[in-house]
């Protein structure tokens, strides 16, 4: 069902009404046509609070929604280690954010988060969004939920968002790395290609 559809049944003033009232259920902003969102202050594993401004240097970021409890989830360290070793260096790091709710998941709990970052030797953050704010803000689905973000004019503009690659259970027979895909892409000054796919995963249930 496409916008001309939508400004069809209601008018050009309506269809703008509902295109403002969409965007903001999203939790994205929406500047100059551009999906955008904030900065966040979220604590890290080692204790200390992590933040997008900490990374002066960033061109743009890849965040990984994600947590202990799910299956999907668990399939991801090692690659998500590979994306942040790769791209960190070229002002692209990874940052994971775990927003499942403790008290649906005792697994999810910050304790059980620092166990896992140690051993499983995660060499990015992994924050704990207690509150669910950050999730409900990028308006995550599920773990593990990916987004691309890139730095244009001081605003972080999301350019794609959806599954990390095409094959959660065999890392061997990725065909599609679509985070990975995007990244190059802007590195080099290119459109992303593929902007939007569909997440896989276990369901991010919010508390209220």
């Amino acid at each position: 069902m496409s916008w001309r559809f939508f400004k069809a049944c209601f008018g050009t003033s309506r269809w703008l009404m509902l295109l403002v009232a969409i965007i903001g259920f999203s939790g994205f902003s929406l500047k100059d046509g551009k999906r955008t969102v904030q900065d966040f202050s979220l604590k890290n594993t080692d204790g200390k609070f992590v933040s997008l401004k900490d990374y002066p240097e960033a061109r743009g970021f890849i965040v990984v929604f994600t947590c202990n409890h799910c299956p999907f989830a668990r399939l991801y360290p090692p690659r998500l280690n590979a994306l942040n070793s790769r791209f960190k260096p070229l002002g692209m790091p990874l940052i994971a954010i775990s927003s499942t709710d403790p008290v649906q998941y005792e697994e999810d709990g910050y304790e059980q988060m620092v166990e896992k970052a140690s051993k499983e030797g995660f060499n990015f953050p992994y924050l704990f969004d207690e509150k669910q704010v950050v999730a409900r803000q990028f308006k995550a689905q599920k773990t593990p939920h990916a987004y691309v973000l890139w730095k244009e004019a001081g605003e972080w503009v999301v350019k794609y968002n959806g599954a990390i690659d095409d094959n959660g259970a065999a890392p061997r027979e990725v065909k599609t790395s679509y985070v990975a895909d995007a990244v190059n892409a802007l590195l080099e000054n290119k459109t992303v290609a593929i902007s939007e796919t569909k997440s896989i995963g276990c369901q991010i249930y919010f508390s209220n």
